[in-house]
């Protein structure tokens, strides 16, 4: 994934409101009326999540009929994972060490 796509992931997911709109988005497909109805927030508003949604690639829309139905796109997000993945080895890694350094504080004693 490239530099600026991240970003527009990670920005879209810094907000609660897209976080939820996507786990709805993980159980079904839907339209506005239907986002709306879950949050208090203007038809407007919600549209206005969705096309943030939509720009990260996390979100992608079709017409079924008169509807326009939201449909949940989650390769950006394991892509996403993948980049945060590398900093949960740091993180292992980093407690190893703490808890090696800690060991051998104990043997002091």
């Amino acid at each position: 994934m490239e530099d600026d796509q991240l970003d527009l992931v990670f920005g879209a997911l810094a907000d609660r409101t897209r976080r939820a709109i996507l786990a709805g988005l993980a159980r079904a497909d839907a339209n506005v009326a239907d986002l709306t109805a879950m949050f208090t927030m203007s038809q407007p508003a919600i549209s206005k999540h969705l096309k943030v949604l939509e720009a990260a690639g996390l979100v992608s829309r079709t017409r079924q009929g008169t509807m326009r139905l939201s449909h949940l796109e989650a390769e950006p997000l394991r892509d996403a994972t993948g980049w945060l993945a590398d900093y949960r080895t740091y993180w292992t890694e980093s407690y190893e060490r703490l808890d090696e350094l800690l060991d051998s504080l104990d043997s002091l004693d």
